[in-house]
C-alpha cells in the first residue's frame, strides 16, 4: 500500500510567490531559462537552471554551475524569500487549463515505495540525467522540484479535497504567463491529515509515475544512498521520503505527443506514399489541419498536404497492452521498417513536438525545411499507462504529454 506523509514545507511568501514559482526544468532549455527569468532576482530557475547566471555556451553540468545552484539556493533562504513551515503539513495544488481544474496532494512518498514498485513506472531511465537530478538533490539536500504522481481516485479523498477547496482560502492563487492557473492550500488539520494518510496506507495499492521518471529516480536514489551512509539510521530520517504532487487518474489528461522526421530515408514521396498504403488507409485531407479523432488514427503533413491513416487490423493488438499503442505503430510499421529509424533514443533523424505546441508547430517545421514530414498521435488515456504500468512494460520514448506542468517553487522539501 501506498506511504504517504506530512513534511515542514520550505514556501515563498504570496507576495512574490508567482515570481518565485517557475517551470520544470527539463521544459526549457538554457536561453529559454535566460529569457524567463530576467530582470526577475526571485526566480527559481535561478536554482534549478543556474546556467542561465552564465555566459551562453557555458557547460550546464560543469562545477561552478552546481556551485552557483548552492550559493543561490542560500540566498533563497537567507534572504527569506523560501522560509520552511513549523510544522508538518499536507497541502493541495489545484492547476487551471482551458476550464479544467485538476487537484493534487502534495505529501512526501517513501522511497522504498520506489525500490519495491509501489510507485509504478512506465518509462526506461537514462543514467546521466538519473545523475544530473541527484547531484542536485545532494548539493542542495532537498527536493527542489516535485515529481508527478496518480493515484486510483477515490471517494473520501475527493471528498476531503473537495470540502477544503471550496470551504478555504487558497495560499496562492495566480494565473502564470503561459495562461494556467495554479491554486494552493495549506492543510494544517492533524485529523484530516492523519485520514488521508490513513487512506493511501489501507486503500490505495500503488501510485504511477505521470511525469518525472528522472527526478523520481534521483530522489529515491539519493535517499537509499544516504540510508546506507548513516550508521545510526533509524527508518525515521526524512531522506527516506520525497516530495510529490499526487493528483486522482481520473482527473488528468494526456495530450497528444507528436513526430517530425528529416527525410524519407531515400524514398520519393511516391515511393513512400505507396508503402503506407500497404499498412494502412490513406486519404489526402488538403492543405487543412487534419487532427486524429480515434484511437488507431494517424494525420501525416507532407508537402503542403495533410493525410489521415487509419492503421490496418494486422497493424496492432488490442490484447497487448504496447502493442495496442499508436506509438508503437507508428515506430514499428514506419518509423523503423520504412523509415530505417530504429533506436528513436538516439536518431539524430526525429525531433518529437508536445502537442500544447499544437500542430501548426508541426506544420511550419515542415513547411521551413528543417523537416520532411510530420506524423501527429491521438493522445493515450490513462487507463493505458495504468495498463502497461501494472503488468510491468515500458513505453515507447516519448509517448505521454502532461500539461499543465506542475509550477516548481510552490513548496520544497528539505531531506534534512
Amino acid at each position: 500500500m501506498a506511504i504517504i506523509k506530512p513534511f515542514k514545507g520550505l514556501r515563498p511568501s504570496k507576495e512574490i510567490v508567482k515570481q518565485l514559482a517557475s517551470r520544470p526544468y527539463d521544459v526549457l532549455n538554457s536561453d529559454e531559462a535566460r529569457v524567463e527569468a530576467e530582470g526577475n532576482k526571485y526566480s527559481l530557475l535561478r536554482v534549478t537552471k543556474a546556467e542561465l547566471e552564465f555566459p551562453h555556451g557555458i557547460d550546464e553540468h560543469s562545477q561552478e554551475v552546481y556551485d552557483r545552484v548552492v550559493e543561490n539556493y542560500n540566498k533563497f533562504k537567507t534572504n527569506k524569500w523560501l522560509v520552511q513551515d513549523a510544522e508538518e503539513k499536507l497541502y493541495i495544488y489545484g492547476q487551471t487549463m482551458d476550464g479544467r481544474t485538476q487537484y493534487g496532494i502534495v505529501a512526501c512518498t517513501h522511497i522504498e515505495d520506489y525500490f519495491n514498485n509501489h510507485i509504478k513506472k512506465h518509462e526506461l531511465t537514462r543514467k546521466d540525467k538519473e545523475q544530473d537530478r541527484m547531484l542536485h538533490v545532494r548539493i542542495t539536500n532537498a527536493n527542489v522540484e516535485p515529481v508527478f504522481f496518480a493515484y486510483p481516485a477515490h471517494k473520501e479523498i475527493d471528498a476531503i479535497v473537495n470540502n477544503i477547496v471550496k470551504n478555504e482560502t487558497p495560499e496562492y492563487d495566480f494565473v502564470a504567463d503561459d495562461g494556467f492557473g495554479h491554486h494552493f492550500w495549506v492543510i494544517s488539520d492533524k485529523a484530516i491529515i492523519a485520514r488521508l494518510v490513513e487512506i493511501f496506507a489501507n486503500d490505495i495499492p500503488d501510485l504511477y509515475v505521470a511525469d518525472g521518471h528522472h527526478r523520481t529516480a534521483a530522489a529515491a536514489l539519493v535517499g537509499a544512498e544516504q540510508k546506507k551512509n548513516n550508521p545510526n539510521h533509524t527508518g525515521k530520517e526524512e531522506y527516506n521520503y520525497f516530495m510529490s504532487v499526487i493528483f486522482p487518474d481520473n482527473q488528468l489528461k494526456i495530450i497528444d505527443y507528436n513526430r517530425v522526421v528529416k527525410d524519407l530515408n531515400g524514398l520519393s514521396e511516391e515511393e513512400f506514399l505507396n508503402k503506407l498504403n500497404e499498412v494502412f488507409v490513406v486519404e489526402k485531407m488538403g492543405a487543412e489541419i487534419y487532427k486524429p479523432s480515434a484511437l488507431h488514427e494517424f494525420s501525416m503533413y507532407l508537402s503542403g498536404n495533410w493525410y489521415k491513416m487509419t492503421a490496418k487490423k494486422h497493424t496492432y493488438d488490442d490484447n497487448d497492452p504496447i502493442g495496442v499503442l499508436d506509438v508503437t505503430i507508428l515506430s514499428d510499421h514506419v518509423l523503423d521498417k520504412i523509415l530505417g529509424i530504429t533506436d528513436l533514443r538516439t536518431s539524430q533523424r526525429i525531433d518529437f513536438v508536445g502537442g500544447i505546441r499544437g500542430l501548426g508547430e508541426l506544420q511550419r517545421r515542415v513547411d521551413n525545411g528543417e523537416m520532411k514530414v510530420a506524423f501527429a498521435l491521438y493522445a493515450v488515456s490513462m487507463q493505458q499507462l495504468i495498463d502497461i504500468a501494472d503488468t510491468g512494460n515500458i513505453m515507447p520514448p516519448k509517448t505521454t504529454w502532461f500539461e499543465p506542468k506542475l509550477r516548481s517553487g510552490l513548496v520544497i522539501h528539505e531531506l534534512k
